[in-house]
């Protein structure tokens, strides 16, 4: 930095606004694609490990603590790296996005299976006195009383998921924190994109975090 030069300068900042832009865009896809994925599979788990016959739900068990006891990072560069000399290739954000999913699922998992284990026993044996069967037990009986138990649970999850994308990096995908450091590296200047980037992480945070509080008192005065 020359003598004289500002601190920050806010006109290389504003000039870096459009590549953030774009790659908040693929961060965002990153994030929801792999919010939903994990969401789905962790409640796949969770119901497997409860319902499923014994040997699939100790085999779900297995799956589940052994992806909870391994670094995501090493589970993107098996994805990305191993899998395709077993022939199956992906684009570097659709395997960034299968990782987050996978990954967190495990721990979603759980946490649908706190809030599952908090329905009354009462209500299982209300299900079975009626004739339900086992489909219609979940869908109609335990998951509308476990699911918003655990709203702020899952809801921290999603903001962990947008806190460990700029992890995608390490597969080439360009994400946010992967394009201020470019940017960087190209004008040797990195207080100013890496300024804008944990700004932005800290603005999508607070909004996902008042999103998350605001659904919970939906639900709470919904099941009031």
């Amino acid at each position: 930095m020359s003598a004289g030069a500002p601190l920050f300068d806010w006109r290389f900042a504003w000039a870096t606004l459009p590549a953030l832009r774009r790659a908040l865009g693929v961060t965002l896809e990153a994030v929801a694609a792999g919010m939903t994925l994990a969401l789905g599979l962790g409640l796949v788990w969770a119901v497997a490990r409860r319902s499923a016959p014994r040997w699939i739900a100790r085999a779900v068990g297995l799956w589940v603590e052994l992806i909870r006891s391994t670094p995501l990072l090493i589970q993107l560069y098996f994805l990305y790296f191993v899998m395709p000399e077993a022939g199956v290739r992906m684009s570097a954000l659709l395997t960034g996005i299968l990782g987050l999913g996978l990954h967190y699922s495990t721990y979603t998992a759980e946490v649908y299976r706190a809030g599952i284990e908090a329905v009354p026993e009462g209500q299982w044996e209300a299900a079975r006195a009626l004739g339900l069967s086992g489909r219609r037990t979940w869908l109609a009986v335990i998951l509308p009383q476990a699911i918003p138990r655990v709203i702020p649970a899952l809801g921290n999850y999603l903001i962990a998921i947008f806190k460990d994308t700029p992890l995608l990096s390490a597969i080439a995908v360009a994400e946010l924190l992967q394009t201020a450091k470019i940017i960087g590296a190209e004008r040797f200047r990195y207080l100013e994109p890496l300024t804008l980037v944990g700004l932005i992480f800290l603005v999508l945070s607070l909004v996902s975090a008042r999103g998350i509080s605001a659904l919970e008192r939906r639900h709470v005065v919904r099941h009031a």
